[in-house]
């Protein structure tokens, strides 16, 4: 798309993060060269395109924006063998933007986009609730380290939340939820707080 490209698409994602983490996304909007206004704009511009009768639907979509998938890779859910395509993004070297899209290869459906972790990278390492910080680990991390992770519905499109038990730095077990957004682990607190709704 003319103008927009793969460093809108990561203010795009950005814009989700600053209702958690304004100080890691004003630094990382700066890497980019952008300025929050820069940022806004590129969110406006993304829920434009995405309501503009010409602009491609399903995972084709993220073509558009990001040019040809680092790799595709097929995924059995249940049933269905879904098809995960995967790109590069500056802001994050370890992790890929994946979506995943149904079988049908014709404007298939997207049934999720968030970050994962790179299939050379390493995970981090994650034994305590120290160890948990934002932008630290993404959703498959975290419940690979602590299970049995429960997932649950998050408070806004693109979130996501685990419950989860770790232990302390003394080693006493915690009961935690972790928020994601897009995948990237953004807060952690206490399982029986009121539930936190980040303002939109």
């Amino acid at each position: 798309m003319h103008g927009f490209g793969v460093t809108e698409f990561q203010l795009v994602l950005l814009r989700r993060m600053a209702d958690f983490r304004p100080e890691l996304v004003e630094d990382a909007v700066r890497r980019l060269g952008e300025t929050r206004a820069g940022m806004r704009e590129a969110n406006k511009r993304w829920q434009a395109m995405l309501r503009a009768p010409g602009f491609p639907g399903g995972g084709r979509r993220y073509t558009a924006v990001l040019g040809p998938p680092e790799a595709v890779v097929a995924r059995r859910i249940g049933d269905l063998v879904c098809s995960a395509r995967q790109w590069a993004l500056p802001l994050w070297p370890g992790l890929r933007f994946e979506v995943l899209t149904g079988p049908a290869e014709a404007g298939a459906p997207v049934l999720n986009a968030w970050l994962v972790r790179a299939a050379d990278t390493p995970p981090p390492v994650l034994r305590t609730l120290a160890d948990l910080r934002p932008w630290s680990c993404v959703v498959a991390d975290l419940g690979a380290a602590f299970p049995p992770a429960v997932p649950r519905e998050g408070s806004a499109p693109n979130r996501f939340r685990l419950d989860f038990t770790a232990p302390d730095a003394d080693g006493r077990p915690q009961a935690r939820t972790a928020d994601f957004t897009w995948g990237l682990l953004q807060e952690v607190r206490p399982l029986d707080d009121p539930t936190r709704t980040a303002p939109d």
